[in-house]
């Protein structure tokens, strides 16, 4: 496993994250006690360090989990968690990203995670009603305390995003140093916005639902899938099988699995991008562990991205027409910095 700093920031992170939201049987589909600690275990011993969870996840069970498999070596680890989504939906105010709400979650994450810090807090989804200025500065509270040390967004719009950082920037308050956000062949649209931005201003991105939760396992595609899948093959649209297809297609040709493949994908370009893994077993984790001793050739690549691809829509396509009209053809001869 190799490491990266996380954004514009000294800490050092895995290439990729231990995703957690299946610790805990309280949904009916998670992994028990037993199967968690073989799944962090794999993933420690791989080399990774980054522990993601949330305060909603499994109900609360995930934390819980998560803090009595850390134990004594909590300090080896990247601990993250996150706020905004309610734990009691008849208190209007146990749920968003105002100040009361993410005061009483990490005060609850903590009791649960048994520790006295959170390295990254992700806010978890934008909330439309709460002003952005609450939140930064609230959160910036929080790093000033000693309670969080770094921050993130997840789930939110690219002007969200810059317009806080921006606003921490001149104001001397604690930015955003990374993004959380779904990313694979089957959702590119983070393309559009998300990731120009995440790449100008510094940000890492840690993809959730890298394998679509599946679909780019060739689970559905070669006939694999159990009664216990949480996705049905009647509910994949024709795109979906068809990437899939293609994916099993480059996976056959390089002899490896397809979630490999899909993994590999997501960190061809960039390598500020982190894939979250998800297992609810120790076979699953090992499968995804191996995607990161491959690299996909440049042709498998291009396939992928050719089937999978999607519209920038505007500004993006329009911008990009009208290059040579805007700088004429000496624009050709121009070479970017960097």
């Amino acid at each position: 496993m190799r490491y990266m700093t996380f954004g514009n920031t000294g800490l050092r992170v895995s290439e990729s994250f231990l995703g957690t939201m299946g610790f805990g049987e309280d949904w009916g589909w998670g992994a028990d006690a037993g199967e968690c600690r073989k799944i962090f275990s794999a993933y420690a011993e791989a080399g990774g360090n980054v522990i993601d969870t949330a305060n909603r996840y499994t109900e609360g069970s995930s934390e819980r989990i998560v803090g009595e498999l850390l134990g004594a070596d909590r300090d080896r680890f990247v601990l993250a968690t996150k706020y905004t989504l309610t734990m009691d939906g008849t208190d209007a105010n146990a749920s968003g990203n105002h100040r009361k709400n993410l005061r009483r979650s990490v005060e609850a994450s903590l009791r649960r995670l048994d520790t006295d810090f959170i390295d990254v807090l992700w806010v978890h989804i934008w909330d439309a009603h709460t002003p952005i200025e609450e939140t930064m500065r609230a959160l910036d509270d929080l790093v000033r305390s000693g309670k969080i040390l770094y921050i993130g967004l997840s789930d939110a719009p690219a002007w969200v995003t810059a317009r806080a950082n921006t606003m921490a920037e001149l104001r001397g308050w604690t930015s955003f140093a990374g993004l959380q956000l779904n990313y694979s062949l089957l959702e590119r649209g983070i393309e559009r916005e998300l990731l120009p931005m995440a790449a100008t201003l510094n940000l890492s991105v840690a993809a959730w639902a890298p394998l679509a939760r599946g679909v780019l396992s060739g689970k559905y595609t070669r006939g694999n899938a159990t009664e216990g899948s949480r996705i049905k093959r009647e509910d994949l649209s024709k795109r979906d099988l068809r990437i899939a297809t293609e994916v099993d297609a480059v996976a056959d040709q390089l002899g490896v699995a397809s979630s490999q493949v899909a993994l590999a994908w997501t960190r061809a370009r960039h390598r500020w991008i982190h894939p979250i893994l998800g297992a609810r077993s120790l076979d699953q984790l090992t499968d995804s562990l191996a995607a990161l001793d491959l690299d996909l050739p440049p042709e498998a690549v291009q396939r992928l991205d050719q089937a999978s691809s999607i519209d920038l829509g505007f500004p993006q396509d329009f911008i990009a027409k009208a290059r040579e009209f805007v700088y004429g053809p000496v624009i050709d001869r121009l070479d970017p910095r960097g």
